[in-house]
């Protein structure tokens, strides 16, 4: 049954069939071929996969991310940002970075941080004498911060899988992870700017301009406060405070900002609920593809070879990482999480490894995997933002996947990056 569920799925895959029904669509086949247990299953698998008042938070999380995206709170976080950075060689670079890193604990996706800000800073580097490709090149690779950076879709999905983490640990656990990712891809606009000339058209703004510009961002950057605080400080519950997140950004949308008008609104709820149906589909179909995994017993198959082959802790991570981007580079994080997370995190708990540690390292994986052709989403979303071919933003993101693969490379060998925020904060997990 597993060689047929993995042969069906690649030549899905291949055929062009979205992921969610790819993966469904491979399950069947592997149940008709295999011929053991009723087609229902698969059925009955879909649905307790989304069986859980957890994944709640879900689609509460995709509409206050749209609501925030909908209004003014991109320009009031743009503005913010620039004021700080703007200056310097590069500044419109900077300044997208931490863009993105900000809209990052609003919106917990990377593909609305590409969608949402980073399609109009493209716009305004291009404007600026910088070269279209290489602004969404930026773009693409400053978004991957968005699921790391609490709150993150990925990491409720990974917390649903792992019982040995819990949503809070792991949001806890992303901050610095996802501020390292920011400064390392900061550090490449640095080179690149430096090696091209990119210079920056405005001064620094007054200091009177700069307090105006914080007190009026400062609504929209307390939402990741209030998430993240809440949840820490058990005043409710991840899927509570993503109810909670969606009250505060139409407050702060359509009260504090203004301007956001009922259209707007029904604008929101409409994006939302087709991403929302778009991530329950590949939920769903991915809890049958592994649910024939497990019945299969692949991972405990996998977990002996591992066991047997005595690997220490950090050969193994090493291992990991290897399978990780090449999975991630033909599987969407949500569905890699599913499929991988049950098979993995159990040898990484026997081997000693921290779970925050190797969740975080999973989750950065996969999510870098939106970056690396052929399949990265986030290349095909800035190219259909910003129209451009997606070979011209692949052929500017070699020194993002050098930044990348550094990344990866410190994460696994300094597991306090990972650890040290959770157990600070109050959280058991290691």
């Amino acid at each position: 049954m597993v060689e047929i569920l993995i042969a069906a799925f690649l030549i899905l895959m291949l055929l062009g069939v979205p992921v969610a029904f790819a993966l469904a669509l491979a399950a069947f086949a592997a149940i008709i071929i295999g011929g053991q247990y009723p087609l229902v299953v698969v059925v009955k698998e879909m649905f307790t996969g989304l069986d859980s008042f957890p994944l709640l938070a879900v689609p509460f999380f995709i509409l206050a991310a749209e609501i925030m995206s909908a209004g003014a709170i991109s320009i009031m976080l743009l503005r913010f940002a620039s004021q700080f950075v703007g200056h310097l060689r590069g500044g419109l670079g900077y300044t997208n970075v931490l863009t993105s890193t900000l809209f990052a604990g609003i919106s917990g996706s990377a593909l609305a941080d590409a969608a949402g800000p980073g399609a109009m800073m493209v716009r305004m580097m291009e404007k600026s004498g910088y070269s279209r490709a290489y602004a969404g090149a930026l773009t693409i690779a400053t978004s991957v911060v968005g699921p790391i950076i609490p709150p993150s879709i990925t990491m409720i999905i990974y917390a649903l899988q792992d019982r040995n983490v819990s949503v809070g640990s792991l949001f806890m656990a992303g901050i610095l992870p996802g501020l390292l990712i920011s400064a390392m891809m900061a550090a490449v606009n640095w080179w690149v700017s430096r090696r091209r000339g990119y210079r920056s058209a405005d001064p620094r703004p007054p200091v009177a301009q700069m307090i105006r510009n914080t007190l009026a961002a400062l609504p929209a950057l307390f939402l990741v406060v209030l998430i993240v605080g809440g949840i820490r400080g058990g005043v409710f519950t991840p899927t509570e405070a993503s109810v909670i997140a969606v009250i505060y950004a139409i407050i702060v949308s359509a009260v504090i900002y203004r301007g956001f008008t009922f259209r707007d609104l029904w604008g929101a709820f409409w994006r939302a609920g087709i991403m929302s149906v778009a991530v329950l589909m590949i939920l769903a179909a991915a809890r049958a593809f592994a649910w024939v995994l497990i019945i299969e017993g692949v991972p405990q198959a996998m977990a002996d070879a591992v066991i047997a082959m005595n690997l220490s802790p950090i050969a193994f991570l090493l291992m990991v990482n290897l399978l990780l981007l090449v999975f991630g580079m033909f599987m969407d994080p949500l569905p890699g999480v599913m499929i991988l997370v049950p098979i993995l995190a159990p040898i990484a708990h026997s081997l000693g490894i921290a779970a925050d540690h190797f969740a975080i390292i999973v989750i950065v994986n996969l999510t870098f995997g939106l970056i690396t052709p052929p399949v990265g989403g986030l290349i095909f979303v800035v190219a259909s933002a910003t129209h451009q071919r997606p070979s011209a933003l692949i052929r500017e993101l070699p020194p993002f996947f050098i930044a990348a693969l550094l990344v990866l490379l410190i994460l696994t060998f300094v597991p306090g990056l990972s650890t040290w925020l959770p157990r600070l904060s109050g959280f058991s997990h290691g």
